[in-house]
């Protein structure tokens, strides 16, 4: 027979820190899905309606041209929807592990274009590595629990392999896109 004082209380066995009060991380991750949110969805904003001093779709797609990208004005959609509606998501904390993919799969790309001008500014790879870092976190993390995720079940308790498996997901499109340049 076991000793009725190793037992938990009911309460310590059934709450969670998910539901104690908002911890320090749950702050983090909701300042850092909306800085890396609202700049990657400035910049989908840039490519798809010439917004914030952007080249818009035709620029874009012009400058995917040029950087050896087939079908120029699709790839500037594409790449102009994930960033937009990625990064949207991301503020929200919707879908969180597909928008970080989203985010992560396009500046993988951008991480490509650049490689090789150094890493410092002005054709350095610092800032696209900082966002490709940020987005693989949050996809592997999840939003934290101020997320509009929390009310979705089966993204209401960020599992690692949701995460594991959006990270592979990002890195395969991102690898396939780029086998498709030239």
């Amino acid at each position: 027979m076991s000793a009725p004082s190793a037992a938990l209380p009911d309460r310590a066995r059934t709450t969670t820190p998910e539901d104690g009060p908002l911890q320090g991380v749950d702050l983090g991750l909701l300042v850092l899905r909306i800085g890396l949110g609202l700049t990657m969805a400035a910049h989908g904003c840039q490519k798809l309606f010439g917004w914030f001093d952007g080249p818009g779709l035709d620029g874009t797609a012009q400058g995917f041209s040029a950087m050896g990208y087939p079908a120029g004005k699709t790839m500037a959609t594409i790449a102009g929807l994930a960033e937009t509606f990625g990064g949207l998501a991301l503020v929200l904390g919707l879908l969180t592990p597909l928008a970080g993919a989203a985010v992560l799969g396009t500046m993988l790309n951008a991480l490509n274009v650049k490689w090789g001008g150094g890493f410092f500014q002005p054709r350095g790879v610092e800032y696209e590595l900082f966002l490709v870092a940020a987005a693989a976190a949050v996809t592997l993390t999840g939003p934290g629990r101020i997320a509009v995720d929390r009310a979705l079940p089966v993204l209401r308790q960020q599992r690692p392999q949701h995460g594991l498996a959006a990270l592979v997901l990002a890195l395969v499109t991102a690898g396939l896109v780029l086998l498709l340049k030239d």
